[in-house]
């Protein structure tokens, strides 16, 4: 099963590198490659955030498998993204 993941955030700020830094980290430990990262800052694509009605960033959205999911923040709760990705039953 491959994860089809996008994750929007706003320019080189902190909590946008951050949160890249957070996912990457809980992607390979968990996925081992066996996922596809878009990276898409907002402030170089607007029409992409305007299209998927994104209204905070950053969020990473989980297309692919079903059910679609969005977790907001830096991800750095990992237990949170690990549940967002259904990668952790729902306790």
């Amino acid at each position: 099963m491959v994860y089809l993941l996008k994750l929007y955030v706003t320019g080189k700020t902190p909590n946008s590198e951050r949160a890249i830094r957070n996912l990457e980290d809980v992607l390979k430990t968990k996925l081992k490659g066996s996922y596809k990262l878009q990276i898409i800052d907002i402030l170089k694509n607007p029409k992409l955030a305007e299209d998927e009605k994104i209204m905070a960033t950053p969020v990473l959205e989980k297309k692919l498998p079903p059910p679609i999911r969005r977790i907001i923040g830096d991800l750095s709760d990992k237990e949170r993204v690990l549940l967002g990705l259904d990668l952790i039953p729902d306790a």
